[in-house]
């Protein structure tokens, strides 16, 4: 632990910053006019927490603390403080060019998070723990789909290279029939067959586990997602891995982000000018939280597939003589201001499974139902389960059973 203590500062209001790491937080105070008082490094334990905390008052009253990774290394000392009743601000790490230019040691980085904080360059809010459960399974959930799509791809290249016997077999399979097939295999024949279908084996049993993982994982989260903000997840083309993604994203307080223009530049939604000379444009973003704006990305594709105004708009933009990209550019910025909307605004959600019942009393299939609105029976199937929502086609749906 090192320190430097300039003068007797209790009675002046401070700020603090937290250099945050695995094992330790290493904490600077500064004065109200940015004068160095002191640092120390404390372990990222309860009561190196405490002894943090105490540490800063010892130098005054504190104003307030920039951390840098409020939601990962520095969250326990982020909660600490806030139960303290301390305000805490997200500090972003200093950028290279600023590294280069100061060095790089965990007393420069927390001196700099207090001067962030003092100086109001940092002031968003940390996120609050009410998203925390919805961060973990969301992580879980990719890590199945992507321990899965190795899998798979390992099958892949393992048929490549397999005796000609064995690819005349197993190759001509796609997708779960595959799968399936090589889980149930019995091994057999020499040794190298015996090897070769050994460790296919493997892999596609792997594969049929994750997917049983994903499914479960991807169904508690649907639950967490659609309990915490039913409206989000109702919206058109919002599913549960979208919805979550964009509830971490946004934390469980989005009150932090004080306008709709700040969430826009969060996603990497907000245009970004690219004029010259006589051209007048602007393009995609390339910043903010690039998982978010996947997430964005993905709600305009299935808007511009299936959805009739977005592929009437995606029309008349077409006409007008823009491209695919700045038709999602703009399609992504609308989608943010919907999006804004629902995670700040409480929203009602209607239940949509009450038609069935009336369908079976009158004895009405699915097929007759679909039919007449021009749609699949699945779509009308999973709208009755309240697997998927579509609230104009169930508007019509009441109204039309009813008379039926």
């Amino acid at each position: 632990m090192t320190s430097e203590v300039v003068e007797d500062t209790a009675d002046q209001d401070v700020f603090g910053g937290v250099d945050s790491h695995a094992d330790t937080v290493h904490i600077a105070v500064i004065s109200d006019n940015g004068g160095h008082l002191a640092d120390a490094e404390f372990a990222t334990t309860p009561a190196g927490y405490a002894a943090a905390l105490a540490f800063l008052n010892a130098h005054g009253r504190v104003s307030t603390i920039g951390v840098e990774g409020t939601s990962s290394y520095g969250a326990g000392f982020t909660r600490a403080a806030r139960a303290a009743g301390l305000d805490v601000v997200d500090v972003n790490r200093p950028d290279r060019a600023e590294r280069r230019r100061i060095g790089k040691s965990d007393p420069i980085d927390a001196y700099a998070a207090a001067r962030a904080a003092l100086s109001g360059r940092a002031s968003s809010a940390p996120k609050d723990d009410t998203v925390a459960g919805i961060r973990a399974l969301h992580n879980a959930a990719r890590s199945a789909v992507k321990a899965r799509t190795a899998a798979l791809n390992q099958i892949t290249n393992l048929l490549v290279t397999a005796p000609e016997a064995v690819r005349a077999r197993f190759g001509r399979l796609k997708g779960t029939d595959r799968t399936e097939a090589l889980a149930r295999l019995r091994p057999a024949g020499d040794a190298v067959h015996t090897a070769v279908l050994t460790a296919l084996k493997s892999p596609a049993r792997r594969v049929k586990e994750l997917t049983a993982e994903h499914d479960a994982l991807t169904k508690a989260l649907d639950s967490q997602a659609t309990a915490h903000n039913p409206g989000l997840r109702a919206a058109y083309g919002v599913g549960p891995d979208t919805a979550a993604q964009l509830l971490v994203t946004a934390g469980g307080n989005p009150d932090r982000l004080r306008t709709e223009a700040s969430f826009a530049a969060l996603r990497g939604a907000a245009p970004v000018p690219a004029s010259s000379g006589k051209t007048n444009r602007h393009r995609l973003s390339r910043g903010g939280d690039r998982d978010a704006n996947a997430a964005l990305y993905r709600i305009a594709l299935v808007r511009m597939s299936s959805d009739a105004r977005t592929r009437t708009y995606t029309a008349r933009q077409t006409a007008a003589g823009r491209t695919k990209k700045e038709i999602i550019r703009l399609l992504k910025r609308a989608i943010a201001r919907e999006i804004f909307r629902y995670l700040t605004t409480t929203v009602t959600v209607p239940g949509i499974t009450d038609p069935r019942p009336p369908r079976q009393a009158r004895n009405i299939t699915l097929t007759a139902v679909a039919q007449h609105f021009g749609v699949w029976p699945t779509t009308i199937s999973r709208l009755e389960r309240g697997l998927s929502r579509d609230d104009d086609l169930a508007h019509a749906y009441r109204a039309w059973i009813q008379t039926a």
